[in-house]
């Protein structure tokens, strides 16, 4: 049996901070251009009615990145390994199209996003901005290939230290109105627009391929085999570890929100990122601009190269196949330089790919909540009565707003 890190490290590293690194990693999911664009947008067009959803979202995400990493590090297995353990040949071709199309919509709001940074700061145009996100992209990647998992975590949390920057600095300098923002943390909608962001809120903020990641990045960073003692050190530096990251990410979403509904509201053209930019640059000045273009561009970098990590967890897991990290990156590239190079509005193909990562949401999470609570799995680790109804309480409401995401949709009522 092979020992924990936490027994195999000397004195020094068995302090708590050497144990966190994992959730942040994963939390770069949760501020990734896909929320620029929704936060952006929901907070031009509705002010701050829509802060209610940033919050309750980030509550599930807590819930739900907990269990993803403590079934990694209980079981010594990725919820995709889990999941091809337990389907038949047909189910885990079926499960991995899905996650794969997850995973492509995810790589096409990053490097999107990235482009849209590269334009923003420097004036590239958005094909050449996607293909340097690319190329940068496989020079982190081959951090984590060559150097391993700890060197690709402080990496990827020096570039969510950037985006915490480029994000939060604007409103400092805004003048919020504190008590409509309070307001907004009152559930409500206004009328089927609304209904529509929300769920695009949501699919950029709890995202498919961060509860598959996670209990792989917690399983390669901490081993398996580990003794009573062990494990329950590292499933409680796996509460901290979740807790502080989504705290930072969370913040940074409602600081977007709380700066478009302060500086962008009313102002024409804000419904692309490039637009708001623009605004930003006139309410607050060229700094705030620049600040906010390099958190973009940092929010890019760090988001696509985990996404295209995820998609090899996702495809090694159920198919038991890998494919080099690098080669991945190349092959997913693609069709985000499509997108580009011809034309489509960008800030329209962020927004519609979280839909379509809202919608793949649960195909994630019920598996998720059903094995991290099954005690022929995770025998006395399983999931309590309490965070059981908790976690499938989570999982209902997701599912009910998407299919009634689907609903607006297919009806044109959106």
């Amino acid at each position: 049996m092979t020992t924990s890190v936490i027994e195999r490290q000397g004195r020094p590293q068995r302090r708590l901070i050497w144990l966190l690194g994992p959730a942040f990693v994963a939390a770069i999911a949760y501020v990734d251009p896909g929320n620029v664009a929704a936060n952006l947008t929901a907070g031009a067009q509705h002010g701050y009615l829509l802060v209610w959803v940033l919050v309750v979202a980030n509550v599930m995400a807590v819930m739900i990145q907990y269990l993803s990493a403590k079934l990694g590090l209980v079981t010594g297995r990725s919820l995709p390994e889990v999941l091809g353990e337990r389907l038949p040949r047909t189910g885990r071709l079926a499960f991995w199209g899905q996650a794969e199309l997850i995973a492509m919509a995810t790589d096409l709001a990053e490097v999107i996003g990235g482009a849209i940074a590269l334009q923003i700061l420097f004036g590239l145009p958005l094909p050449l901005g996607g293909l340097l996100v690319g190329i940068v992209s496989m020079v982190l990647l081959a951090i984590q290939s060559r150097h391993g998992q700890r060197p690709f975590e402080l990496v990827i949390m020096a570039l969510l230290v950037l985006i915490t920057i480029g994000f939060v600095a604007g409103l400092f300098v805004s003048p919020t109105d504190w008590g409509a923002a309070a307001g907004g943390l009152v559930p409500r909608f206004e009328g089927a627009g609304t209904v529509l962001l929300a769920a695009g809120m949501l699919g950029a903020t709890v995202m498919p391929h961060a509860i598959y990641l996670h209990s792989s990045l917690s399983r390669d960073r901490h081993g398996g085999g580990h003794s009573p003692a062990g494990l329950k050190r590292l499933l409680r530096a796996n509460r901290w570890d979740v807790g502080l990251a989504l705290v930072v990410a969370g913040s940074v979403n409602i600081a977007m929100l709380l700066l478009a509904a302060t500086s962008l509201r009313g102002v024409e053209g804000t419904d692309t990122i490039q637009g708001a930019h623009a605004a930003i640059v006139d309410a607050l000045g060229p700094f705030i601009g620049v600040v906010f273009g390099v958190g973009l561009l940092a929010s890019g970098l760090a988001s696509t190269s985990v996404g295209c990590y995820a998609g090899s967890a996702i495809m090694s897991g159920l198919l038991h196949r890998r494919i080099p990290l690098l080669m991945r990156r190349l092959v997913t590239l693609i069709p985000a330089l499509i997108i580009l190079s011809v034309g489509v509005d960008p800030t329209w193909a962020l927004v519609l790919s979280q839909v379509f990562l809202s919608i793949g949401i649960p195909f994630a999470l019920i598996p998720l909540v059903r094995y991290t609570g099954l005690r022929s799995l995770m025998g006395p680790n399983a999931n309590s009565t309490p965070t059981q109804v908790f976690a499938w309480t989570i999982t209902v409401a997701i599912v009910a707003l998407n299919l009634l995401l689907i609903y607006l949709t297919v009806t044109g009522a959106a």
